[in-house]
């Protein structure tokens, strides 16, 4: 047989070979939205020319003047094309980037003083003309894109420009890869298989390669890469419909700072990047706790006083409550709170045990909890009584910011992978206090919280979470 012949029969078995020639899954979306942003910078570059020009009659620039059109649009190219080399016309983050789109912008206008120096002899940028001019294309060109981003965003709010995608992963990791991808708003995800029942058995990959087919998924994410024997056939099979492929390593979700990637040998490579200086923000952290403790129990003592003379006059009893809890390497230490509950409460904790409405019952957690005492309830409802754990923090034993510690109580219910939490020293606030506070009734999702800050720590993490702190004190979310 020829090869025309072998071409148009139905014997092409070759895995490269497509059913069909056609463009890639949202090809025409993708560019819709290049030539949208494109062309609202255009009108913004050429529209801020204009007005810096009609507020300084000296100058003769004018889009609408035959003399001066030409150079005035070669300009408004050029900055286009400058801002395409940038990357501020791909889809993601890239675009809503206004400090790069800002620095592009000046650059461009850089270019264009230089060249009216060296080649143009007759002022064709007058000195107010310039500086207006460029002023008005960074706040014009900003807002454009803002409002174009913030069109896009709404409508895929509305589900009617978002991109149909299928997920692969295991089952453990797909609620957070879903988690992941929603955070992006733009994805809608139209289906998910288990990536060990792909594994098991091709006929499993080939269902599932239809099921994409048929319901027209245009991008596909892969947390388990290695997991699947047969890469080459799901690869070529996505590649040849017309599919974008994501290999999604659900395992680096929390990790982004100082995330570098490379190429070694036609391989990506993930970077950790350490900081130039090792260990000294670790230590400008303690510092910063150690004077804002102090500072601030300074500061507040006639609050400290307060707060105990209310107590006092409320309920019998001490002033202070400590318990027991573990922190920094499983080393036991006595956390310091304003008393907010009856004295007796620890016995009757056993009592109420069967009330918990933890998930897991690590955590005791109950609503309307009726060894509070009155004043103990507003304390607890602006976290007023967390004020003494400064002195926790002055001693070395507690940070501002990070995991909570817990009573051995709790801590005897671990399993193996939560104690990682013990292993940094443990703060007043962190990312469970501003994420829900007592709403969050599974201690797995106080693991994932924690692990989180760990992985991402900073200093500006630290600030962020304190700010945020004070936040949902004042909104008193997740308070009882």
């Amino acid at each position: 047989m020829s090869f025309v012949s072998e071409l148009s029969g139905n014997k092409v078995l070759d895995l490269r070979a497509p059913s069909l020639t056609q463009l890639r899954k949202r090809a025409g979306a993708i560019w819709l939205r290049k030539t949208t942003l494109i062309a609202v910078d255009g009108i913004c570059l050429g529209f801020a020319l204009e007005i810096a020009q009609a507020y300084n009659t000296s100058s003769n620039i004018s889009l609408f003047e035959q003399n001066n059109s030409l150079f005035i649009l070669s300009t408004i190219a050029i900055q286009i094309c400058l801002i395409a080399t940038q990357g501020l016309y791909e889809a993601g983050e890239k675009r809503r980037d206004y400090s790069n789109l800002t620095k592009t912008i000046t650059f461009s206008y850089f270019l264009l003083i230089l060249f009216e120096y060296l080649y143009l002899q007759n002022n064709f940028f007058p000195r107010e003309t310039f500086v207006t001019a460029w002023l008005l294309s960074i706040a014009i060109t900003c807002s454009g894109r803002f409002m174009v981003n913030t069109a896009i965003m709404r409508l895929r709010k509305q589900n009617l420009i978002t991109c149909p995608t299928y997920l692969i992963c295991s089952p453990q990791d797909k609620q957070k890869a879903i988690k992941l991808l929603d955070k992006q708003n733009c994805y809608n995800i139209v289906g998910w298989k288990n990536v060990d029942l792909i594994a098991s058995s091709k006929g499993h990959l080939s269902a599932t390669l239809d099921d994409i087919i048929n319901q027209g998924v245009a991008e596909v994410f892969v947390c388990s890469w290695q997991s699947i024997q047969s890469r080459m056939y799901l690869y070529w099979k996505l590649r040849n419909a017309g599919v974008i492929l994501h290999i999604l390593p659900i395992e680096l979700q929390a990790v982004e700072q100082r995330l570098e990637l490379k190429m070694i040998g036609g391989i990506p490579i993930l970077n950790f990047m350490p900081p130039t200086i090792t260990g000294s923000d670790f230590w400008i952290k303690r510092y910063f706790d150690f004077c804002s403790s102090a500072l601030f129990i300074l500061f507040t003592s006639p609050i400290y006083l307060l707060i105990a003379l209310l107590i006092k006059f409320d309920s019998p009893g001490p002033v202070f409550y400590k318990q027991t809890r573990i922190g920094l390497h499983g080393k036991s230490f006595q956390v310091w709170k304003f008393r907010t509950m009856v004295t007796n409460a620890d016995a009757l904790q056993k009592e109420l045990e069967a009330r918990n409405e933890t998930k897991d019952g690590i955590l005791f957690k109950i609503k309307d909890d009726p060894r509070i005492t009155r004043i103990g309830n507003f304390l607890r409802r602006y976290s007023l009584d967390e004020l003494p754990q400064l002195f926790n923090v002055l001693f070395g034993e507690m940070s501002l910011v990070g995991p909570r510690p817990l009573p051995v109580r709790d801590v005897q219910k671990f399993s193996d992978h939560h104690f990682i939490r013990q292993e940094v020293l443990p703060g007043i606030t962190g990312l469970w206090q501003i994420s829900g506070r007592s709403d969050i009734l599974d201690f797995e999702k106080v693991i994932d919280l924690d692990k989180t800050y760990m992985e991402n720590w900073s200093l500006s993490l630290d600030l962020q979470i304190i700010l945020q702190t004070i936040t949902v004190i004042l909104e008193k979310k997740g308070a009882y």
